[in-house]
C-alpha cells in the first residue's frame, strides 16, 4: 500500500505490481504474461523507460548471456541494472557482492540517499528502488523484475509491455 491524498485527505491505496521473468537463461515471461523462449548470447535490455519524459524514473534492467560449454543453451553471465547516475552489476556465482559504478561491494547497501537499496534476500540479491523497481536474482539462471502499474505502457524492452 501507498498513501496518497484523496479529496484533501490521506488515503492507503493498494499498490499493484507487473512481473517480468527469466529463468534458465532462455525462457522469459514479460510484463504482459507472454511466455518466450529466447537462446541469444549478447547483451539484452530487459526493461527501461521507452521514451524520455522528466516526469518519469530514469532506469534500465540489462543482461548479459553466454554460452554454456558444450549446449545450446545460454546462461546468465551477469545483470546490471541503471537508476539515475548509479550502475550496478551483480555477476553469476559472486554471491554476496555487487559492483556499484564498477567497485565491488558486499552487501547490504544503501545508495543515493536510501533511494537504492541493494540486500541479500534469502539466496537472492534485491534491488529496489524508490519509485517501487524490485530486481531479484539468484547469483545463477533467475531474474525476477516487478514495476508498479503506473509504469505500465511506458517500458520497452525484452519484457515488453
Amino acid at each position: 500500500e501507498k498513501c496518497e491524498m484523496v479529496d484533501g485527505l490521506p488515503e492507503c491505496v493498494q499498490e499493484t505490481f507487473s512481473t517480468c521473468w527469466l529463468a534458465g537463461g532462455s525462457h522469459y515471461r514479460s510484463f504482459d504474461g507472454k511466455a518466450f523462449d529466447f537462446m541469444g548470447t549478447c547483451a539484452y535490455t530487459l526493461t527501461t523507460i521507452c521514451n524520455p519524459d522528466p516526469t518519469l524514473p530514469a532506469f534500465s534492467v540489462e543482461v548479459k548471456k553466454e554460452g554454456k560449454v558444450n549446449s545450446k543453451v545460454s546462461s546468465i553471465g551477469s545483470i546490471t541494472i541503471r537508476v539515475n547516475n548509479v550502475t550496478v552489476t551483480a555477476v553469476h556465482s559472486e554471491n554476496g557482492m555487487v559492483r556499484v559504478n564498477n567497485h565491488r561491494s558486499r552487501l547490504p547497501i544503501s545508495l543515493s540517499r536510501g533511494k537504492l537499496r541493494i540486500y541479500q534476500k534469502g539466496k537472492s540479491l534485491l534491488i529496489q528502488s524508490n519509485f517501487n523497481l524490485k530486481v531479484l536474482y539468484n547469483w545463477d539462471d533467475h531474474v525476477v523484475i516487478k514495476l508498479p502499474a503506473t509504469l505500465s505502457g511506458k517500458v520497452c524492452g525484452m519484457c515488453g509491455n
